[in-house]
C-alpha cells in the first residue's frame, strides 16, 4: 500500500486480475480470444447464409441457425468478457499514469480485435432480430442462452428498423472514417485549444483543461475570467466545431431516415425509457424551474451578486479565506461511508470495508493521473474497482461514496449471468446518487458551524440547478438543433442563438447572461457513438432520490427489496422496474413530484444557511 500524503488515500490492487501489462496471463487471454474469434467466424458464416430469408423461417428450418445462434452467443459473451477485462486492465494503469508504455501498447495491441469481435457479433444480431417470434423463442429454450430472454426481446421491438446486413456491415465500416471522425476532431482540437487568463492583473496562456480547473475556484472574476477565456479560445474555431456537430448529426438522421426512426427513438430505446416518461420528466422539470432558479439566486448572493453566472456552475461554497471544515483523512472517510451504509443495513457497512481491505479502491494523489473518478469492475473475477483522487475535502468524501454506490450495484449484481449486468444509463445512477445522498447527510449531522454545514448543503443546491436547469438546457438545445438539421445545416450564429435562447428559457432572470458557446465547448454534443448524453441524467438524479425516499417510508426489510431492485436493472425498463418496486408509474407526475417536494425543505435551510454567512 502507498500514501502519497496524509490524508491522501490509497492506492488499489489490480494483481489480482493481471501481475503486469506484459505478463503471461495476458498473453494467454489473448491466444484463447483468437481461439474464440477462429470460432466465432465459423458459426457466423452458418448465420449469414440464412439471414436474406431469415423472417420466413420456420423453427424446424432454422434448426442448424438456432444451434449456430446459440453457439455465437455463447462464445461470444466468453469473448467479449476477456476483451472487457484486458481493455479495464489497460484503462486502470493509464487513470493511474498516463503515460504508462505497457497500458498504451496493451490498449493498442486490443484495437483489432475489437474492430474483429463487432464484425462477427452482427450476423447474430442480425439474425435474432429479424427471425420470427417461434425461432427467437426456441433460440432461448436453453439453459445457456435464457438469461439474454430481455436482452434478445429489448432489441426485437427495433427490429423492423434494420437494414440488410451487407448495409449494416457497410454503414459501421464508413462510420469509422464518418460520424467517428468528426468526433475525434473535436476531441484532437480540444486537446490543442489555449487560453488568455487574466488572474491578478496577470494574463496568461494555458491550456484548455487547466483552464477548465479554474471553474472550480472560489474567486468570482478568476472563474468569470476563466469562462470568458474558454469561450473566446473556442470562438475562433466556430467554423470546425458547426461543420462538426453539423455533419454527426447529419449522419444521424440520415441513418433515422433509412431506418425510418425519430432522432430521439435510439437514445430512448438505449436508456429503456419510453416517450411518455421522458415527456413527463421534462414537464415536471419545468414545474421545478422556480425552485432551481431560487437555488440559482441563491449562490449568487452568497458571492454577493444579484444573478448567477454561466462560470458558477461548478463553483465552490464560498468561505471566508480558510477551508470551511477541516480535512478528512481517508480511514475516517471510510469509517464515514461505512456507518453511513450500515444505518441503512450492516451489510452495506461491511461491503465498503471489505472494499477497503481489498485495496479495491485507488484514492492516491498523483502528478500523472488522470482528472475525474469512476468505478469499473473485472468480468472474470466479478470484483469492482474505484478511481477518484482523494485529497481530503467533503466533497471528496462524497464523490467516494457516490463511486462506492456503483460498486455496491456491480457487487449485488456480481452472480448474474454477463448479458443481464448492461442496465440502461438513465439508470445508472440508482445506487450511486443513493449512497451519495446518505452520505452527505451523515456529514451534515456531523458539521460543526454553519460554514461546514453551507459546503455541504451547497453541494445539493448544486445538484439541483444542474439536473433541474442545466441538464434541460442541454436537451432543449439538441432537440431545437436536429429540428433545424432535418431542413439544413446550421451556421454558428444560429447555433449561439439557438443555444443561447435555450439557457434563458431554463435560467430565466436567474441569469446574468447566457453561454452561446456551449454548444461548441461542451463535448456531450460530439460524443459520435451517443446522441442526447443529457436527459438519463435528469432521469437518474431523480429516480434514485424516490428510491431514496421509498427508504425512509420503508425502513424494514429495505435492503432486500433496494438489491432486488439493482438486480433487476439489466433486464428490465425502468417503468416496470419502477412499477415493481417502487409502485409508482413513471409516465405519470405524481412520483417525480413526489421525489421533488423532499428537496423544498432542504432549499429553505440552504436559504437560511446563505442568510448567516451573508449576515
Amino acid at each position: 500500500m502507498t500514501m502519497t500524503e496524509p490524508n491522501g488515500g490509497e492506492s488499489w490492487d489490480l494483481a489480482s486480475e493481471y501481475p503486469s501489462a506484459d505478463c503471461t496471463e495476458i498473453d494467454a487471454d489473448f491466444a484463447e480470444l483468437d481461439a474464440l474469434s477462429d470460432a466465432r467466424d465459423r458459426v457466423a458464416a452458418i448465420l449469414r447464409s440464412l439471414i436474406d430469408d431469415a423472417e420466413s423461417l420456420s423453427v424446424d428450418r432454422a434448426e442448424s441457425g438456432i444451434r449456430a445462434a446459440r453457439e455465437a452467443f455463447v462464445l461470444g459473451e466468453a469473448a467479449e468478457r476477456i476483451l472487457h477485462d484486458l481493455e479495464t486492465y489497460a484503462e486502470c494503469l493509464l487513470s493511474v499514469d498516463s503515460s504508462d508504455e505497457a497500458g498504451q501498447a496493451l490498449l493498442g495491441r486490443l484495437q483489432a480485435y475489437v474492430k474483429r469481435n463487432d464484425a462477427v457479433a452482427e450476423p447474430l444480431r442480425q439474425f435474432l432480430d429479424r427471425v420470427p417470434d417461434a425461432v427467437a423463442e426456441a433460440f432461448l429454450a436453453d439453459e445457456r442462452t435464457a438469461p439474454a430472454r430481455f436482452v434478445v426481446e429489448h432489441a426485437r421491438k427495433r427490429r423492423r428498423e434494420r437494414l440488410s446486413l451487407d448495409q449494416e456491415t457497410l454503414a459501421s465500416s464508413l462510420a469509422q472514417d464518418g460520424i467517428h471522425a468528426w468526433g475525434r476532431l473535436y476531441d484532437q482540437l480540444s486537446g490543442t485549444l489555449t487560453c488568455d487568463v487574466t488572474d491578478n492583473g496577470a494574463t496568461r496562456t494555458i491550456g484548455l483543461a487547466e483552464t477548465s480547473g479554474l471553474l472550480l475556484a472560489p474567486d468570482n472574476s478568476v472563474r468569470e475570467s476563466a469562462w470568458r477565456a474558454i469561450n473566446t479560445a473556442w470562438d475562433q474555431h466556430v467554423e470546425s466545431c458547426s461543420a462538426a456537430i453539423n455533419a454527426i448529426a447529419g449522419w444521424r438522421l440520415e441513418m433515422c431516415a433509412r431506418r425510418g426512426t425519430h432522432f430521439l427513438d435510439a437514445p430512448l430505446h438505449m436508456n429503456r425509457i419510453e416517450r411518455a416518461t421522458l415527456d413527463t420528466i421534462l414537464g415536471v422539470a419545468e414545474e421545478t424551474m422556480p425552485l432551481a432558479r431560487r437555488a440559482a439566486r441563491l449562490q449568487a448572493k452568497a458571492y454577493g451578486k444579484q444573478r448567477y453566472g454561466p462560470w458558477d456552475q461548478r463553483a465552490p461554497a464560498p468561505s471566508s479565506g480558510a477551508r470551511a471544515s477541516a480535512s478528512i483523512p481517508y480511514r475516517e472517510a471510510i469509517d464515514i461511508i461505512a456507518a453511513s451504509y450500515g444505518s441503512i443495513d450492516p451489510r452495506m457497512g461491511e461491503f465498503v470495508r471489505m472494499m477497503s481491505a481489498n485495496r479495491w479502491i485507488e484514492g492516491t494523489v498523483g502528478g500523472r493521473k488522470r482528472p475525474g473518478a469512476y468505478c469499473t469492475r473485472f468480468r472474470k473475477s466479478r470484483s469492482p474497482r474505484v478511481y477518484m483522487t482523494y485529497t481530503g475535502g467533503a466533497s471528496d468524501v462524497i464523490t467516494l461514496a457516490h463511486e462506492l454506490g456503483h460498486a455496491f450495484h456491480g457487487w449485488v449484481m456480481r452472480e448474474l449471468p454477463d448479458c443481464q449486468h448492461r442496465y440502461g444509463m438513465s439508470i445508472a445512477e440508482t445506487a450511486s446518487t443513493f449512497g451519495e445522498t446518505v452520505v452527505r447527510n451523515a456529514l451534515l449531522e456531523r458539521a460543526e458551524t454553519p460554514a461546514a454545514e453551507l459546503e455541504i448543503v451547497w453541494q445539493e443546491a448544486e445538484a439541483l440547478i444542474a439536473f433541474i436547469l442545466n441538464i434541460p438546457t442541454r436537451f432543449e438545445f439538441e432537440r431545437n438543433f436536429y429540428e433545424a438539421r432535418e431542413k439544413r445545416p446550421q451556421r454558428p450564429d444560429e447555433l449561439k442563438e439557438m443555444m443561447s435562447a435555450a439557457w434563458q428559457k431554463w435560467y430565466g432572470d436567474s441569469l446574468s447572461e447566457p453561454d452561446p458557446l456551449f454548444w461548441a465547448n461542451k463535448l456531450h454534443f460530439f460524443i459520435s457513438g451517443l446522441s442526447f448524453y443529457n436527459f438519463p441524467y435528469l432521469f437518474g438524479y431523480l429516480f434514485s432520490l424516490g428510491v431514496y425516499a421509498r427508504r425512509e417510508a420503508r425502513s424494514a426489510g429495505f435492503l432486500d427489496r433496494y438489491e432486488a431492485l439493482l438486480r433487476d436493472t439489466g433486464r428490465t425498463t425502468a417503468e416496470d422496474l419502477a412499477d415493481k418496486y417502487l409502485d409508482a408509474d413513471l409516465t405519470q407526475p405524481d412520483f417525480w413530484r413526489g421525489t421533488i417536494r423532499m428537496l423544498e425543505s432542504r432549499i429553505d435551510y440552504f436559504e437560511t444557511l446563505v442568510g448567516h454567512a451573508a449576515g
